[in-house]
């Protein structure tokens, strides 16, 4: 019996290494990984310059706390500022606390401003992590469920539709943001057309609320930008990430500019390990790598093959709903549910997801080659088209 709390339902295999896009279980069976951990392992497995300056930074310091000036911050603030066209950077440890961060300082802006119980905007089918704040800012009952009550201050609308946020502006006198994802990850792997993000950045402008965009699935080079905001034209007052940023070493960070600039001071906000000198080490180093070996332009390229592939090869087939997506993070939507194919890709030899029931979710390292796209393509396929015909 495992002493682990029983909070996941785990596939039936444990790995115990890798390298690049394949990884091995404790078997000796290689697996083609198009998950990279939940689009965490941005460089794949065991790549040779971030094992190297991790090692080196684990002989020099792991942890000194946030009471002292830490090189390596200041070091990532400035580069991810650079990247981002933001102003200043708090660091976390995670996706969720990125957001937890996003969402005081939306309450610290709105009772600044006088509003009493200020509200953010959320979106139906979001997903913003899982502790409370956050939680309640999810658009999932099945998350949700069992734990009210949930944090109040949040309005949810329909992903998408701008009237629906106009609308609340016309209601409610009480709102200091909206927070979304330019592409909800967990929700199905969801996108809008550029106009509708441009006009949220409109709204909020109109009415001085701050845009807040979560980045923790699609930042960081994953959908062959930056980060997903600059695929659609708009530039966010508060931008969260987490997941890729370390490639594997926790690390969460919220960003700002604009008018949320500046609003934390001493004391506002804070975290025990955030933004230590190993989590640090291995941001900067993800980030030249990604700089170094073109994987910005390589994201764009080898997600738009494998859609393609797909699109070609499930011509026709019944049961095909959508092929969608931007760079490295695609959604393949079928018209009924398709957990089942995640244990059938395992079996396969391919590490895949299944997010909002009916959605494969393919999220592979931002290194994968042409090679690797096609054998996905290819070993997926039967798997897909045997589904859909039983």
């Amino acid at each position: 019996m495992s002493h682990v709390m029983n909070t996941y339902a785990r596939l039936p295999v444990a790995f115990s290494h890798g390298a690049g896009s394949r990884i091995t279980d404790t078997e000796g069976r290689e697996y083609l990984d198009a998950l990279s951990g939940i689009a965490v392992n941005t460089l794949g497995h065991a790549h040779p310059k971030l094992v190297a300056a991790i090692a080196a930074q684990a002989g020099r310091m792991l942890h000194t706390s946030n009471l002292y000036g830490v090189t390596g911050q200041e070091q990532l603030a400035d580069k991810l500022c650079a990247l981002s066209g933001m102003d200043e950077v708090f660091f976390a440890n995670s996706g969720c606390e990125a957001n937890e961060a996003a969402i005081k300082l939306a309450r610290y802006y709105g009772h600044k401003k006088g509003i009493e119980l200020p509200t953010i905007i959320v979106m139906e089918k979001a997903f913003h992590g899982r502790t409370m704040a956050t939680l309640s800012a999810t658009g999932n009952r099945k998350v949700q469920a069992g734990f009210e009550p949930l944090v109040a201050g949040f309005i949810r609308v329909p992903y998408g539709d701008l009237e629906a946020v106009r609308a609340v502006a016309e209601h409610h006198n009480n709102i200091v943001a909206v927070m979304l994802e330019i592409i909800q990850g967990e929700g199905g792997i969801h996108l809008c057309d550029a106009a509708y993000y441009q006009g949220v950045r409109q709204l909020c402008d109109a009415h001085e609320w701050l845009m807040i965009c979560d980045e923790v699935q699609c930042g960081m080079a994953r959908t062959g930008k930056w980060f997903g905001y600059q695929q659609v034209g708009v530039q966010p007052d508060v931008a969260t990430l987490a997941k890729g940023l370390g490639s594997g070493v926790p690390i969460g960070a919220c960003m700002t500019g604009g008018r949320a600039t500046g609003l934390f001071g001493p004391g506002n906000h804070g975290s025990t390990f955030g933004g230590n000198p190993l989590a640090c080490t291995a941001a900067l180093t993800t980030i030249a790598c990604i700089e170094e070996e073109g994987l910005l332009d390589n994201a764009a390229r080898i997600g738009a093959l494998i859609r393609q592939g797909f699109a070609e090869g499930l011509a026709g087939v019944a049961g095909l709903v959508d092929i969608r997506g931007h760079g490295l993070m695609i959604g393949i939507e079928l018209d009924r549910p398709c957990g089942d194919l995640v244990k059938r890709g395992l079996a396969a030899g391919l590490l895949i997801n299944v997010t909002g029931d009916t959605v494969i979710r393919l999220l592979p390292p931002l290194n994968f080659s042409e090679a690797d796209a096609r054998e996905l393509v290819e070993r997926m396929l039967p798997l897909i088209k045997a589904f859909l015909a039983e």
